[in-house]
Order: structure tokens, then sequence, then C-alpha cells
């Protein structure tokens, strides 16, 4: 059995990034990450931090997700979580217990509740054509655990378990004087009215300690202590069992059952938004350079629209073979951050080896993103914008990764145009010569002239231009902003002409 099998790495164990890397912030894709542990919690976040460090382990975990996004897989993953769920509040009450006996049965409780989460995966996903090599290994971990400890572990804990739910007594009470009897013989004052009167509350369970409350009442603490003398045996093999299983779980599934969250918490949201029309593509992958997609948009957007009337334009792109990267210009409010930033997100649910949100895509393996959004001037630092976006600037350039996915966006607004044209080129050549593929969002037409590797877009205006939010290639034109907002709002001189 391979003791460091992963769903999420192929190689190496996940490590959690010291920092989170820039282009999270970018891309937005903290609001992808919120909207997943609102249901799955804060702790499945750490994974989609975790980028695959291979073309190889890209395509290994597509292969798990095609897997796992099917209904049925998907289904016993569910009823999977929800079982091993059951068994960790059990673990939490057994911590409750203050009586030792009364740990050990909890931890029992634990135990049986575990080895029959396991049991049933195992039979829901024998009865699954498992195509990926990953979830073919599990099924085969599963298995071998299952049959050299957890099927016998099983037995023996609900074998004993079943005896601590059949015990029965009876307690007699007369003044300040209280016996008990075990089994089911009749007798006056019974054990539940008994201890509604004496605590003044509601239990639920009050024919076994055991089984209702991991908190005891002093009441119950002596009930189970004259239980405990009067079958002493049973308690011995309590104790004995729960010793011998106290290290009962497997690292190689405790990490599983962290890592499927991260599957399962992506293919929620997806099923979510597909029917609310929303579409989702499993990416070709393509070692020529070319990439492509059609119908993309931007998901964080389209989650913060979520069951709204607002519409998320999608768009279309192309690299044809030699294309590098894209210069978009265009007005403000035109949609060209959100073009960029669903650039980004493509290459890093790609990565990710998630599906993608666009009707089709294919997309070549990236080593890293690297993203640079304008950012506002630092109070804290007391820089201006320029030196700012230069001190971030700096590494990215200095670091020199080859073949990286770069997004760029409004670079050098604060600058003088000429030097901002300038810079920009320098920069746009930098990434160019390094093999990287990317975007750069400016206001500067003259960045998108024709040079090597660089291809013009602009956002697109309609016949009254207003924009349309929709991204096209194109030579770059001059699109006053005032002018756009005007058009945009009626106001133009012949319009409010006419209104007055």
């Amino acid at each position: 059995m391979n003791e460091n099998f992963s769903i999420l790495n192929q190689y190496d164990q996940f490590v959690e990034p010291e920092e989170i890397p820039a282009f999270y912030r970018d891309l937005n894709l903290v609001q992808i990450m919120d909207r997943v542990s609102v249901k799955w919690g804060r702790n499945v976040r750490k994974f989609y931090r975790c980028l695959s460090i291979s073309s190889e382990e890209e395509c290994y975990r597509r292969e798990i997700y095609r897997d796992i996004k099917k209904k049925s897989v998907y289904d016993a993953l569910i009823k999977f979580t929800e079982n091993i769920a059951t068994a960790h509040n059990l673990r939490e009450e057994k911590e409750k217990a203050t009586y030792p006996e009364q740990k050990s049965v909890w931890h029992i409780r634990e135990v049986v509740s575990y080895c029959e989460a396991y049991e049933q995966l195992e039979k829901d996903l024998s009865g699954e054509t498992l195509q990926s090599s990953g979830m073919s290994e599990l099924l085969g971990i599963v298995r071998e655990v299952l049959d050299s400890e957890y099927r016998k572990l099983h037995l023996e804990a609900s074998a004993l378990f079943k005896e601590i739910r059949e015990v029965r007594f009876i307690l007699t009470y007369d003044k300040d004087r209280i016996s008990i009897t075990l089994g089911t013989l009749p007798g006056e004052g019974a054990y539940e009215e008994m201890m509604k009167e004496k605590s003044g509350r509601e239990i639920r369970h009050f024919h076994n300690p055991f089984i209702g409350e991991a908190r005891l009442t002093e009441l119950e603490y002596q009930c189970v202590e004259m239980i405990e003398k009067k079958n002493p045996q049973l308690f011995a093999r309590i104790r004995a069992l729960s010793a011998a299983s106290a290290s009962y779980e497997k690292k190689v599934l405790v990490r599983f059952e962290e890592e499927v969250t991260f599957y399962l918490s992506y293919c929620s949201l997806q099923r979510e938004m597909e029917e609310q029309g929303y579409k989702f593509t499993t990416p070709e992958r393509c070692d020529d350079g070319v990439m492509s997609a059609e119908g993309l948009y931007d998901l964080a957007l389209a989650i913060v629209n979520l069951n709204t009337d607002k519409e998320i334009i999608p768009n279309d792109f192309h690299y044809d073979k030699g294309e590098r990267f894209y210069v978009l210009t265009g007005p403000n409010q035109g949609g060209k951050t959100t073009f960029a930033r669903s650039l980004g997100q493509l290459v890093y649910l790609t990565k990710m080896g998630l599906d993608v949100p666009a009707a089709f895509a294919k997309v070549p393996y990236f080593p890293d993103i690297q993203t640079h959004f304008s950012v506002e001037e630092s109070v804290e630092t007391g820089f201006g914008k320029l030196k700012e976006e230069l001190t971030r600037l700096s590494p990215m350039m200095y670091e020199n990764k080859r073949g990286t996915f770069v997004v760029i966006n409004e670079l050098f607004t604060t600058a003088a145009s000429y030097d901002a044209l300038i810079m920009g080129k320098r920069v746009l050549k930098h990434f160019v010569e390094l093999g990287c593929m990317g975007i750069y969002v400016t206001h500067l037409k003259e960045l998108a002239d024709e040079q090597e590797g660089v291809v013009s877009l602009r956002a697109m205006l309609d016949e009254n231009r207003v924009q349309t939010f929709e991204i096209r290639r194109g030579k770059a034109e001059d699109t006053p902003c005032a002018e756009n907002l005007v058009n945009k709002h009626l106001l133009t001189y012949a319009q409010l002409k006419e209104r007055l």
C-alpha cells in the first residue's frame, strides 16, 4: 500500500504556501473560495492554493475530477463525507465525556461509524467504472485496509456496542434509598420518570446513559458505577477494545478525507451554476502553444451575480501559433479587466485539474501564473502609485520565470504617456522573450501597434458607442472616456437639447 498516496498531488505531499500568491487577489479567486467555504468550511481553501507542479499532475487531477463529477460517484462521495462527519461528531462528543468507561464507549461508537463509512464507500465505488488511475488506486487502498483491519474491527466493535445498547436496568427509589436491578424486571419507579423528577430537565435517552449524552449528571454517574460493579466483564472488554483501537485511523485515508472535499466543493459549485444556465467544460490539453476558448466568462463575477437578473457576457478568443500576448484597449468600464481576469481564471482552473467556465477550451500547460493589477497609493508605505507598481513588478521580471501566463492590468497610469509607452513596451518584450503568454490591459493604444508575438484586442461599442462588453480582435482606436460615458447615459448635446 502506498502510504503517500494522494488524489491531489501525484508525487509530493501538499505543502500549503506560506504566502498567498498575488494572483489570488488580482483574479478574484478569493470570491470563489468564499463561496465553497460556506458549505465546506474554511479548511477547504488551502487546497485551492495547491497548483499542480507538472503537466502530468494536471492531467492526473483532471482524470480524477472526471470520475468524481459523474452523478453516481459524486453521490457516493457525498454520502461518504456525511458518514465520516458522523464519526467525527462522535469523536467530539467522546472528548466531552468525563467518565473513563463512558469515553471508551463513545470511542467504540466512533469506530463503528468510521468503519461503516468506508465499507459503504467500497461497496458504492465497486459498482462504478473508474477511469482515472487515482480513483482506481484509492479503491484498492480502501479494500486493502478493510480486508486487513477494518472489517474485523467493525465486527468486534459492532458486537460489543450491541451488548452495550442492550444494557437495561430499573431504578427503584423510596425516599432517600435507590436500588438498581439489571435486566427488564418489573418494578416501581422507572428510570426515566425518576430522572425527569430529579434532574428537572428533559433527557431523550433514559434507559442507557452511555447512548444519550456525553456529559452525565451526578445521578447518572452513580448509576453507571453501580452497573459496572454488577457487570465487570463487559466493562473490561470495553476498555480492552478501546485501547486496542486507539490509533485505528490510517494517515493515507485521513489525507483522502481532507483532499476529496476540494473536488466535491468545486463540483457542488459547478452543479449549482449549471442549474442556472452557466456552462462548464473540461479543457483540452494542447502542446503546440495554441490556446483558445469559446463562451469564456469570469467565474467570480458570475458567482457574485448568481440568482440575479444581471447578464454575464461570454467571449471567444484564440492565440494562433506564434502569438504570445494580447494588448487590450478600449473604453473604461467596457469589460477589459473582466476579460483579463477570465483568462487568468481559465489558466488557474486548468492547472487545478478542474472544469473551466466556458463552452469549449484548449489550454497548454503553464508552470505558473503571474499577475500585476493597478494599485492605489499606499498610506502605509507612503509610496506613490507608480512606485508601488514598480516595486511589485520588479521581482516578476527579475525572477525570469519562463513559460508562465501573465496578466497585466493598467500599468503606469500615473506616468506621462511617453514614459508609460516606453516602459510598457519593455515589459511586453521581456515576457515575450521568456516564452510567456498573457494579456496586457492598457489605455495606451500605441502599445497595441504591430510587434512580433503581440495581438491587438479591443472592447467593443455598439452603433450608439455604448459598451457591449464584447472583446474582439481589432486595431486600437481612440475612445475617449468622457465621450463614451456621455453616449452611454444619453447625455449628448442633441439629446439634452431635445429633453430640455
